[in-house]
């Protein structure tokens, strides 16, 4: 049993102040960021929740729906926030479950300018829509975390099967998406104007984790994401260590590639996600309507699909099928061990399963 004496020498946390609130260490706020009003001059805001543990520790900063049509995100905060463990919570939670708030409303990808919110960081004050919102975001959630995890799925019309994507050589951010668990981790360049670039550039160490398709629910994708945060916060120390089970071996790619249609036509897909393929193995068939002029894709190299294109209708050039190099069938084998295991978690809530 832990004793007083334990207790009293571990450091006390800090009150925050977030945009004009302050929070009291062991309390729980919901905070409404305000953005630019509609045309009508009503107000939109953005919630962000906090639970800011009694003591100190690391402070994780959880984004979803940075695109609007991108949805696992939410349900994967939801979910978290209502885990009775984290009363007992070290550090600071702070979750933004929906950052692009004009974009969900219109179940749209982008902001009502057409700009890419995922583009526009670290915006700025007189800049435009998109560029305002990321520098709130900025100003009043980035600047607050020590380590960051953004929720993404596919773009619409695309799966993309669970996977984190960091910068793989910064040995920290590495251990932290190996404890995440997902089945696959891309080292990934920073998109210029991204999230995870500007947490970056402000010393964040930062995870994306990829998974589902948009405006979708997907459970697994779900189940994984709060699995994989709860991984992610034990690591850090912000909760008790979970049942004693094997580490996850997550297989490393070290790049991916799209494998685009040679031709227009209607695709027949050979391979699904989550599946090996070797080198010039056969992904999907694109043909005419009447099976003619058949055209075979095939993968560049030995790798995983971990994305691909959800309509059998596709143009010339498009982005088909998505490949991540991995090395033989080890890498295979990884993959396949970890599909069983991935999401499973005792702390996760008992939820009805989403179909």
């Amino acid at each position: 049993m832990e004793s007083t004496r334990t207790r009293e020498t571990r450091p006390r946390n800090q009150a925050i102040t977030i945009h004009d609130t302050v929070i009291a260490p062991g309390e729980r706020r919901t905070i409404d960021l305000p953005m630019a009003a509609l045309y009508t001059h009503s107000p939109v805001t953005m919630p962000v929740h906090v639970i800011h543990g009694k003591f100190a520790g690391p402070r994780l900063v959880i984004t979803a729906a940075v695109h609007g049509d991108e949805l696992n995100g939410m349900e994967i905060v939801r979910r978290l926030l209502a885990l009775p463990s984290l009363a007992r919570l070290r550090g600071t939670l702070i979750a933004a479950p929906i950052v692009n708030v004009l974009g969900v409303v219109h179940k749209s990808r982008y902001l009502p300018d057409r700009r890419d919110l995922n583009r526009s960081f670290p915006g700025s004050e007189q800049g435009s829509l998109a560029s305002r919102l990321a520098h709130l975001v900025c100003t009043h959630v980035i600047a607050h975390a020590t380590h960051g995890i953004d929720l993404h799925t596919a773009a619409i019309h695309r799966d993309n099967f669970p996977q984190i994507r960091a910068d793989l050589d910064d040995p920290e951010t590495l251990a932290l998406a190996r404890a995440f668990g997902a089945p696959v981790l891309l080292n990934a360049g920073t998109p210029h104007g991204s999230l995870r670039g500007a947490a970056v550039e402000r010393g964040v160490k930062f995870l994306v984790y990829e998974a589902g398709e948009a405006l979708r629910f997907d459970e697994m994708a779900i189940r994984g994401g709060v699995a994989g945060i709860l991984n992610v916060m034990r690591a850090l120390g912000m909760l008790k260590p979970g049942k004693a089970r094997p580490a996850p071996h997550p297989a490393v790619a070290k790049q991916s590639t799209w494998v685009r249609a040679s031709t227009s036509g209607i695709l027949r897909t050979r391979m699904p996600l989550g599946e090996h393929v070797h080198k010039n193995g056969l992904l999907g068939i694109i043909g005419s309507p009447f099976g003619e002029d058949e055209h075979e894709l095939r993968s560049p190299f030995d790798g995983i699909v971990i994305g691909r294109t959800t309509i059998p209708l596709v143009h010339e050039g498009e982005a088909v099928f998505h490949i991540a190099s991995l090395e033989g069938d080890k890498g295979a084998e990884r993959v396949e061990s970890l599909k069983s295991t991935f999401a499973d978690d005792e702390l996760l809530p008992d939820e009805p399963v989403i179909v």
